[in-house]
């Protein structure tokens, strides 16, 4: 009997290598992802798009459920799924304000496979926890991207231009504002890290305030006045400002204008998220770049579950996937800014960024790779 079972399981794997190699789909997926973010509110309404349409493309429906920025909703979204008696193959979780870990646990004891995008578990959770398969046997792994990477490349951005044009202060020095999201979020810690490591190397500039406006426009807007008038009463000249995602970008922009600055000449502006205000301001010459691309994570989860589902296994590298971010200026916009202006992400091929037989966990998700992978719009012929 024991020889029996053994032949049984080298026929289920082989055949489970081979309709893999084949580039089959064993089986339609139910997942479910809990948005922690507002309905309207675009980086996380893009995340939840290309989930869907990735969706479209390897056979598995994706339901949204939106948590309207309140954590105990989340919660109680993600308790819900867990508890039902007809369960998802998966469920996606972000863990923004270190919200997701009951959920997890929750998860774990209902016997329901998870996946942790953009936000991972940090500090006494990622202690206590460990890593993904180790303690909680369901949390498959996490997905996210090198955004102290990105921060520091959006920093290095703004240095690089005030030394091009001269941009320092009296006191000969190049001053900076930082503009961070909050303080606790694991995407916007990384973000202010990578600033800071720009700034270290960096003995030319000086970051004179990292201010947090939580995430949005207005407050970023206030605390950009509040630092202009403060450096005008100091003699400074302000070369640049960092913004950690677009919104507040747009609001520092906003309140440069107001202050008789000109965006794009006597102070540059960067932000984070490929947004489609942001690549208008772009456009227009106003905001230097905007890095990103992060929102694709969604589009990326359903890759990586597609292939778990089908045999391969993306742990077979790591059950952390970390994406790299790029930045979008006026010499690439052309190639992606229709994409992200139209939200056309039915245009993307995500079974192309499937891993090839043999090379399980092995991910391209790089911005070429994105603008290779794309069908030409309705109507455009070759």
């Amino acid at each position: 009997m024991p020889g029996f079972r053994r032949i049984l399981l080298a026929a289920g794997t082989a055949c489970s290598i081979f309709a893999y190699a084949g580039g089959s789909l064993a089986k339609p997926l139910d997942i479910v992802f809990v948005n922690p973010g507002k309905t309207g509110e675009v980086y996380w309404d893009m995340v939840a798009q290309t989930m869907q349409a990735a969706g479209r493309r390897l056979d598995a429906h994706v339901e949204v459920l939106t948590s309207e920025r309140n954590y105990r909703t989340m919660q109680e979204l993600g308790f819900g799924v867990v508890a039902r008696p007809d369960k998802p193959d998966f469920l996606i979780l972000s863990n923004e304000e270190s919200a997701a870990v009951p959920i997890l646990e929750a998860a774990e004891a209902a016997g329901v496979k998870t996946l942790l995008l953009s936000n991972t578990l940090i500090g006494e959770d990622a202690a206590r926890l460990g890593p993904p398969r180790e303690k909680l046997k369901t949390w498959l792994g996490d997905i996210t991207t090198d955004l102290q990477t990105a921060g520091a490349r959006m920093a290095n951005a703004l240095i690089g231009v005030a030394r091009a044009e001269k941009s320092q202060s009296p006191d000969g020095k190049i001053h900076i504002l930082g503009i961070g999201g909050d303080e606790i979020t694991p995407a916007s810690i990384a973000r202010n890290a990578g600033l800071k490591l720009a700034v270290d190397a960096a003995p030319d500039v000086v970051v004179d305030r990292l201010l947090f406006a939580n995430w949005t426009q207005s407050e970023a807007e206030r605390v950009t006045a509040n630092y202009l008038g403060w450096a005008s009463r100091k003699g400074i000249r302000p070369a640049g400002i960092w913004a950690g995602n677009d919104p507040m970008a747009l609001g520092a922009l906003r309140a440069a204008i107001a202050a008789g600055l000109v965006p794009g000449r006597n102070i540059q502006v960067v932000g984070l998220n490929w947004s489609e205000d942001a690549l208008r301001e772009i456009k227009a010459g106003r905001l230097l770049l905007t890095d990103g691309g992060h929102f694709l994570l969604g589009g990326w989860s359903i890759v990586l579950l597609r292939d778990y589902a089908d045999g391969c296994d993306f742990a077979a590298v790591s059950p952390r996937v970390e994406v790299k971010t790029s930045a979008i200026t006026r010499d690439n916009l052309a190639s992606v800014g229709d994409l992200i202006r139209m939200r056309a992400f039915d245009r993307i091929d995500f079974t192309r960024f499937r891993a090839k037989a043999g090379r399980c966990g092995q991910y391209d998700f790089s911005l070429e790779a994105l603008i290779s992978s794309l069908s030409l719009p309705e109507g455009v012929a070759d």
